[in-house]
């Protein structure tokens, strides 16, 4: 049995980056660290994680909500504001399985039933595409997903104590986000954590500012390209071959293209 977080595609990977990873993270590293700062950022890839799962409202307009405190309809933020809390749960905790478990119990309560929140799945699962109703992939069977999910994480755990260039940091959360989606561990609310799963790893390595780096606004607006990439791996969870997910890892480096001058 391979690794599932695996180093066999790195090489290629870096062959095929067409932007320069740590000139854009330099960027990101300039802005301040301020509470100010970390709310319109969090704001802007909480918002847009939350499109990405069908959310009604607008990315501005829910900035404009946790910004200037603007009020919405409870319909409209209760959901993207338990993603918000449980990004804050994040930054102030460290990267480990009891606390990602607590952070998808937050951010799903108003999604799931406690009994299901932080907890893995046991039944099947299909994966529909939001914007065409359609099958997208079948997660790992009920029988194994426990096994899987508890695999994933043990080689998470290891890539954490490892000394990690900034290229390979990027291609090992990428590659976190699309393992972690393919096992789709929980019940619901696997995409908005998988995303902030990815976030997390990043900043757990790369310093706090890496809260900053706007890939969920990048899949936002690349949405039907996230969707195609994340397919490319394969309909069943058996027969997944990752090499083809490439398009997919290459994605998140491309999120640090700047897009916003704050």
């Amino acid at each position: 049995m391979g690794q599932l977080l695996t180093k066999t595609y790195f090489r290629t990977y870096h062959a095929l980056l067409n932007n320069n990873v740590e000139d854009g993270l330099r960027q990101i590293r300039e802005r301040e660290w301020t509470v100010e700062n970390f709310r319109f950022f969090t704001a802007v890839s909480v918002m847009s994680s939350s499109r990405i799962e069908g959310e009604e409202m607008e990315v501005d307009s829910y900035v404009k909500h946790k910004v200037l405190n603007i009020e919405y309809l409870p319909n409209l933020t209760e959901k993207p504001n338990d993603l918000y809390e449980a990004y804050e749960f994040a930054r102030d905790n460290a990267l480990t399985l009891p606390n990602f478990l607590e952070s998808h119990s937050i951010a799903t309560r108003h999604l799931l039933p406690e009994s299901h929140r932080g907890a893995v799945r046991t039944g099947n699962m299909l994966i529909i595409e939001q914007r065409t109703q359609r099958v997208q992939y079948e997660a790992a069977d009920a029988t194994i997903v426990g096994a899987e999910f508890r695999r994933l994480w043990d080689e998470l755990d290891a890539l954490l104590q490892t000394e990690l260039t900034t290229e390979e940091a990027f291609y090992y959360a990428a590659l976190l986000h699309l393992v972690f989606v393919k096992v789709h561990p929980f019940n619901d609310g696997n995409g908005r954590t998988g995303r902030l799963l990815e976030k997390w790893f990043l900043s757990t390595l790369l310093g706090e500012k890496a809260w900053y780096i706007g890939s969920e606004h990048h899949y936002y607006h690349n949405l039907k390209d996230y969707y195609n990439n994340l397919a490319r791996v394969g309909l069943f969870y058996s027969e997944l071959n990752y090499e083809k997910g490439l398009p997919f890892l290459l994605m998140l480096p491309q999120s640090l293209v700047p897009t916003d001058t704050r």
